[in-house]
């Protein structure tokens, strides 16, 4: 126990450096706001989809931020291995002193599921809770609901925690386990051999209680089913941590200096991109990176085509719609980017944030442009839509552009703890969620009518043109920053 009391304590200084400690509680006043009013609307939702549809979206929104917050086993032995002196992390202290690393990881697990639960998960349940004097939904149908959205983030964090902990032990391991999951998933999706309760058995509950079904023992057995796979999920995680973390060894020959003549024609940029590709050879995060990019848009992929196909409900996603999606979540590279190495060390050489953020958005299209084409080409020929690629390509471009620098411009190097901050939220949601939202919207009315192109062409031009004036504000929001 004093170990966990020790984590949330360093989770909780952590998070509040990055802003404040009053800031940092804004961010569960957030939650509750966007829950509380999400509810209130739930009625015009209702209009769109059916209650099925939007729990099992909801589910499964809540189940994949689970599995983006579990990956401990990957975070954990990052930690390890980028001690710091004064900036140790309570994880690396097993290397130090007599505790273990897997008594050690139980705590991480925990530490960062409550984090999570008082942050955002809880005032989100608060916050539809505080909606039934308006709504008059039943109280016991909001139970059940909220229990299986907190049993879906906590399955898709343990399945998430014992998946990385295995492809830190073994590639072999992790390849494995992957393809499982996508055979499993084609087996429900593409086959149809059994349904999605068998996958994610919070919704063999939900669709056995309240307010989607009243078969109170399936419920049960469910709901038992669903603890256990949590719980065993989580054993197995913390069978395979080692005892003992070992850095990996790689050697190379001398890189800067091949890079260095590579990007001869980047001017200016030229050492600071040299230093970037050398990081990113010697780290070994480029295979990361390209995962944690293509895993959302295969995910994304499959819900499209589950919902159209599997639940056959003609929503309408077609080539335009994803390339805005790949758009958008092409702003996980440039998260990865900024975590390559620490950027302390910036602060003893003569250069300023301003062009250590720019070079990261010259590396981030040098690494994101071919894969987001070869991925949107890949979806249009597969949805017969290369007629749609005019329009799609435009769309894929200009809002991967505006999305990373709008990002880099509220975050700079520090995408990940700066958007802790509720104010710094708002504004991204403001400035890179609703334009991605209205393009979706339009997306699904191309081929209907002609004024959906224009329409987009119309957003797709006031977005590059946002995206010229916020790069060039970055020297005025970032110059006289420090690294640190």
């Amino acid at each position: 126990m004093f170990i966990l009391r020790a984590m949330l304590r360093e989770e909780y200084r952590m998070h509040s450096s990055y802003t404040s400690s009053r800031m940092m509680f804004a961010l569960p006043a957030f939650a509750f706001t966007i829950a509380l009013v999400t509810s209130l609307a739930l009625g015009n939702i209702m209009g769109a989809m059916s209650l099925e549809e939007l729990l099992f979206n909801v589910n499964a929104g809540v189940f994949l931020y689970g599995v983006s917050v579990g990956a401990l086993g990957f975070i954990g032995r990052t930690l390890v291995e980028r001690r710091q002196g004064q900036l140790n992390s309570i994880i690396t202290m097993p290397s130090l002193l007599p505790m273990s690393y897997r008594s050690t990881f139980l705590c991480f697990f925990a530490s960062d599921a409550i984090f999570y639960f008082a942050l955002l998960i809880v005032p989100a349940l608060l916050g539809i809770l505080a909606s039934l004097p308006f709504t008059h939904f039943s109280i016991v149908s909001v139970l059940s609901a909220s229990l299986s959205l907190a049993l879906s983030f906590l399955y898709g964090m343990s399945l998430s925690f014992a998946v990385s902990v295995a492809g830190t032990r073994s590639r072999g391991a992790f390849a494995i386990i992957a393809a499982v999951i996508i055979a499993l998933l084609l087996g429900h999706g593409a086959l149809h051999f059994y349904g999605i309760e068998w996958l994610l058995p919070t919704m063999g509950y939900q669709f056995s209680a309240p307010p989607l079904g009243a078969d109170a023992p399936l419920a049960a057995l469910f709901l038992a089913a669903t603890i256990m796979a949590t719980l065993l999920l989580y054993a197995a995680a913390i069978i395979m941590v080692p005892e003992s973390f070992q850095g990996r060894e790689a050697r190379h020959g001398r890189l800067y200096p091949r890079y260095f003549a590579r990007f001869a024609s980047f001017g200016s940029f030229q050492p600071y991109l040299a230093k970037e590709m050398v990081d990113l050879r010697r780290s070994g995060a480029v295979g990361r990176m390209v995962l944690s990019f293509v895993i959302p848009l295969t995910m994304l992929s499959f819900t499209g085509w589950y919902v159209n196909n599997g639940l056959e409900v003609p929503v309408g996603f077609n080539i335009v719609f994803y390339a805005a999606m790949v758009g958008f979540f092409s702003v996980v590279l440039y998260t990865s980017l900024t975590e390559v190495d620490a950027h302390d060390f910036y602060g003893t050489l003569p250069v300023a944030v301003p062009r250590v953020i720019r070079t990261k958005l010259i590396m981030f299209l040098m690494l994101t442009m071919g894969i987001s084409t070869a991925f949107v080409l890949g979806i249009a020929a597969l949805n017969g839509e290369a007629g749609m690629l005019w329009l799609a390509l435009p769309v894929l471009y200009v809002v991967s552009v505006y999305m990373v620098v709008a990002t880099a411009y509220l975050t700079g190097l520090r995408p990940n703890s700066s958007l802790f901050d509720p104010a710094v939220l708002s504004k991204f949601i403001v400035i890179s969620i609703l334009p991605s939202l209205g393009l979706t919207l339009m997306s699904f009315s191309v081929g209907r009518t002609e004024l959906a192109a224009v329409a987009i062409a119309g957003v797709l031009v006031l977005l590059l043109a946002a995206a010229m004036l916020l790069y060039r504000r970055i020297d005025a929001k970032w110059s006289g920053r420090g690294f640190n």
